[in-house]
């Protein structure tokens, strides 16, 4: 019963490949602002099996953006743009074995991304061990957008592509009744245009401020990630969840976060989550906030991403279970409330706006960047 209740609890069905997604619909409405950036808008995701062995999904994700990030804002203006993605995928659920595929396809003005994916799960050792085995495909058009009479179009001139492949082993062992281990290893290779059309770096100018050059990136780029995460239950229905993630890549970046949950029912219809999330990175070989002349090397890169810093992100999530009267086919529902502030300090990020030099701020010495965001989430589940 324990371990019933911790995979209903924490959502686990991960750990079970001999196990198709329950039949559901979700409905999302997300909201980001921070840095200057508000991204919103809504998500619809459904799932239904088809007998024993079957189930498909389908789901419809869009972002609204306005603004623009600091990095971006010497060289382009304050814009807005619509992102628009569908996906769709089909599970196969054959003795301990599930075979799921699905495909991508995510456009806006400037991007268009198509993503296929296969995944292949199995159960072994009494149900205690699943692996799985993903590998996934993408295809990217890149466009650089421009303003012709206060309207924005696509620029002619300008077409490139990036073709995406990643590869990932995932091992979850069920350790006792109480706990489960994950273990998860992933590969991803890009080839093509990897940098920001609108993105410049700066130079000193020799005179205390800077010049602006185009965003210079290598056109390959691999990374990889490995992680390890634990989730046990207590014993008065709580659970704990914790896990570890190193991330390292091609480019000299070196990244790694540790996340926190805690996960408490109570009074029968509330489910109550705290989380905390700490990540760190150096910064990648060729990247320089300030560099010190004109075309100083190959590649060139002032993308705060890529920078030296730590974030730490801190949420809660309030989820109350419900009934509808008078809907048969709807077997239980809830509504989930969530909300995350992000705060990101940047160790060699500076801010370019605040440059003055008639008041002895000159570029290389204004203050270093701070980011601080909040993160909003409303949805609606619907078992069906």
């Amino acid at each position: 019963m324990r371990l019933a209740a911790l995979v209903l609890l924490l959502g686990a069905t991960s750990a079970f490949a001999g196990v198709l997604p329950e039949d559901r619909a979700d409905i999302l409405y997300h909201r980001y602002q921070g840095g200057g950036i508000t991204i919103d808008g809504p998500s619809l995701l459904i799932r239904k099996k088809i007998g024993e062995s079957f189930a498909v999904s389908a789901n419809y994700y869009e972002d609204m953006v306005s603004s623009a990030s600091i990095d971006v804002q010497l060289s382009a203006s304050k814009y807005e743009e619509k992102r628009k993605q569908k996906s769709m995928s089909v599970d196969f659920l054959h003795g301990k074995s599930t075979y799921s595929a699905g495909v991508i396809d995510s456009k806006e003005s400037d991007y268009v991304a198509d993503t296929a994916y296969f995944s292949l799960s199995q159960d072994m050792f009494g149900d205690l061990t699943t692996v799985s085995l993903t590998y996934k495909r993408g295809w990217n058009d890149v466009f650089r957008n421009v303003k012709v009479a206060g309207e924005r179009v696509r620029d002619d001139t300008f077409a490139d592509q990036v073709d995406t492949r990643g590869y990932a082993l995932g091992l979850t062992q069920i350790l006792t009744r109480n706990l489960i281990l994950g273990l998860n290893y992933e590969v991803i290779t890009d080839e093509g245009f990897l940098n920001s059309p609108y993105r410049s770096v700066r130079f000193s100018d020799g005179l205390g401020g800077f010049g602006l050059e185009q965003e210079i990136y290598p056109r390959t780029h691999t990374s990889n990630a490995a992680s390890v995460r634990l989730k046990y239950y207590l014993p008065y229905r709580a659970a704990i969840d914790g896990s570890f993630r190193f991330f390292t890549d091609t480019w000299g970046v070196i990244g790694q976060n540790v996340d926190l949950m805690y996960t408490h029912p109570i009074w029968k219809r509330w489910v109550f989550d705290g989380h905390v999330r700490y990540y760190h990175q150096t910064a990648a070989d060729f990247y320089s906030d300030l560099f010190p002349r004109q075309s100083a090397q190959n590649f060139l890169a002032r993308d705060k991403e890529l920078a030296t810093y730590n974030a730490i992100t801190v949420g809660v999530q309030a989820t109350y279970d419900f009934t509808i009267p008078r809907i048969r086919w709807v077997q239980k529902s809830s509504v989930t409330a969530r909300i995350e502030h992000m705060t990101i300090n940047y160790d060699d990020f500076r801010d370019a706006t605040k440059l003055d030099t008639a008041n002895g701020v000159l570029a290389g010495t204004e203050p270093l960047y701070k980011l601080n965001a909040n993160i909003y989430q409303l949805f609606v589940s619907i078992w069906f």
